[in-house]
């Protein structure tokens, strides 16, 4: 398990997790369950809190309308009048600027959530112990979200960068099925960004995506920040410190 990373939690503007706080405890009262996705759960495991404004929660399908009510009865309104969602997989409620997103699908309507999406490890946010999505789940989510408007393949490079030696890759792989390709793409960047983290992960992972395991030599930090300083000069894996850490 990748050793997660929590004092970013401090960085959620206080007016958020107000709103926040009041909806995940009382889905918390109400046991309906629940795991943090977006930039929460990406920030569980990168250690890196970039505030989208919004709290996305998964939940498996059949707890979806118990999750919409609650909202309702929280004051939280439905967002689709302020700007149009497909419904079919979120529903996206919103208070005082604040926007809390409830999902139980793949936004490109790939598979709904089930319990892979549940089994990730807890965090502690604010004194409450809360289900993190697991790195698989994230990681198969993220590499479908690649549009005009927006990309979350950083948010893929820095999954792999910190929780990539820890995945399980049969799993995920068995998930991904056809759409292997996809994820040698975003490996095939990794490797070259960082060579050195890319060593640690298993051998064969690389043949059964189809790239050669050859020269991957693990590179000296200045080297890898030379290549990562070519797509953007601001840090790319987390916090400064982190990007020059050396392979686990």
């Amino acid at each position: 398990m990748a050793q997660l990373i929590t004092n970013w939690s401090q960085e959620i503007p206080e007016k958020e997790w107000a709103v926040y706080q009041a909806v995940i405890d009382e889905a918390m009262s109400r046991k309906i369950p629940f795991a943090l996705g977006g930039a929460f759960a990406v920030a569980t495991y990168t250690g890196c809190w970039r505030n989208t404004k919004d709290l996305d929660l998964y939940v498996l399908p059949e707890h979806k309308d118990r999750m919409i009510a609650m909202l309702g009865e929280l004051g939280l309104e439905d967002y689709y009048a302020t700007k149009a969602y497909d419904r079919w997989w979120i529903y996206r409620a919103t208070r005082d600027g604040t926007i809390v997103d409830v999902i139980w699908a793949m936004a490109n309507h790939r598979a709904q959530i089930d319990d892979l999406w549940m089994s990730g490890p807890e965090v502690t946010l604010h004194g409450r112990r809360l289900k993190s999505l697991p790195a698989e789940a994230l990681l198969w989510d993220k590499l479908y979200i690649m549009q005009r408007e927006r990309c979350d393949w950083p948010d893929v490079l820095n999954l792999l960068y910190y929780a990539g030696p820890h995945v399980n890759w049969e799993y995920l792989l068995s998930r991904i099925g056809e759409d292997t390709p996809l994820l040698a793409g975003a490996l095939s960047v990794f490797r070259w960004m960082s060579p050195g983290r890319a060593q640690v992960f298993p051998a064969w992972l690389w043949q059964k995506v189809g790239l050669a395991p050859g020269g991957m030599s693990a590179e000296q930090p200045d080297f890898e920040k030379r290549r990562v300083d070519l797509l953007d000069r601001r840090p790319w894996f987390g916090p400064e410190r982190a990007r020059l850490e050396p392979a686990a």
